[in-house]
């Protein structure tokens, strides 16, 4: 076992939505998504006398990390501190990167190569989407294909560096939680057919207009196609969760920025987070002023601009300097959402 404690930083991402959920050609469900920087799991794991979970209150990690020892007949010798955790079942992928951070900790404390995927399958991640396994790997704005009967996850087939200069501005509804689990499980079951017409649609629109708009950093026709996406897919899972948006506050927030010329808005995942992408630091502050007066008074909404993150995660040996660092070690600014 390695006695240095390592420190693993799995970043937060958008879910911008799923391209075929029809299924026809062999395939089904492929998604488009982007690594977030500024959110992010951030996970400590240590040698000790016997497992112990630090800063967890949900009992997450301990189930994630019993997973990984017994899968790999390991010791239990080992504490995890978890310093950080995006917030939980808010769209910007909380599971898979608390996952694949807990894996990834305990296979580099043992001295293992465990691949992200790997780890994913384990803990029952990745089974629709791949985007979060890439946005640990790789960062950036990707793409994957899908699932067919033989696939174990889906593969990432692009992988584009995202605008430096582009911001987000993320919409928080801290009264409401996505589905998940089960409840998630159900909706997909219930959902009416995908037409084959729409995933033809929403394909062409990844292929020639979002991911070239990214290539050629063209904010406007980047936000159309984006646009077109979230209404393709809002209104696909409408029945499932009470309309284009799972909370009605993130819908109107969205539908301000839209009054005021803002097109790239939408819903990350199963929400309840929405976001806005604009062309710059300068106009991103601008509308979050116009947001928080537009919005003063509504308790359950909060605002946060983030940038691109076009590298994965952070994984590294931690010694002493890093450990008096503040933001990795200051147990009373832990568990942020």
């Amino acid at each position: 076992m390695n006695s240095t404690p390592i420190y693993v930083e799995a970043p937060a991402r958008l879910h911008l939505g799923f391209l075929d959920l029809n299924g026809g050609l062999g395939r089904r469900f492929g998604s488009v998504g982007l690594t977030l920087d500024g959110l992010a799991t951030k996970i400590i794991a240590r040698p000790a006398d016997q497992l112990k979970v630090i800063g967890d209150p949900t009992g997450r990690v301990q189930k994630y990390a019993e997973k990984f020892i017994a899968y790999k007949g390991l010791s239990d010798n080992f504490e995890l501190e978890v310093v950080e955790q995006i917030l939980g079942h808010s769209g910007l992928g909380s599971g898979t990167q608390l996952a694949i951070a807990v894996g990834t900790a305990l296979s580099r404390l043992f001295g293992l190569e465990t691949k992200s995927a790997e780890i994913a399958v384990l803990s029952n991640r990745g089974a629709r989407s791949g985007i979060g396994i890439g946005a640990f790997d790789r960062g950036g704005f990707l793409v994957d294909a899908g699932r067919n009967s033989e696939s174990t996850v889906p593969p990432i087939i692009s992988r584009l560096a995202f605008p430096s200069n582009w911001r987000a501005i993320l919409i928080f509804d801290k009264s409401q939680r996505g589905l998940h689990g089960q409840d998630e499980d159900a909706s997909f079951a219930k959902l009416p057919d995908f037409s084959p017409q729409t995933a033809d649609k929403l394909c062409r629109l990844v292929i020639m207009q979002i991911l070239p708009a990214v290539c050629e950093q063209s904010i406007d026709i980047f936000n159309q196609g984006i646009y077109e996406l979230q209404k393709c897919i809002g209104e696909y899972f409408a029945s499932a969760q009470g309309g284009r948006y799972t909370s009605p506050a993130v819908a109107e927030a969205c539908g301000f920025l839209e009054s005021l010329g803002v097109q790239g808005v939408g819903q990350s995942s199963w929400g309840p987070t929405g976001f806005a992408f604009v062309d710059s630091e300068t106009n991103a502050h601008l509308m979050l002023r116009k947001l928080q007066s537009k919005f003063e008074s509504v308790e359950e909404l909060n605002f946060k601009i983030v940038s691109a993150r076009n590298t994965g995660a952070v994984v590294k040996n931690l010694e002493q300097k890093d450990l008096e660092k503040q933001e990795i070690t200051s147990l009373s600014k832990s568990n942020k959402s």
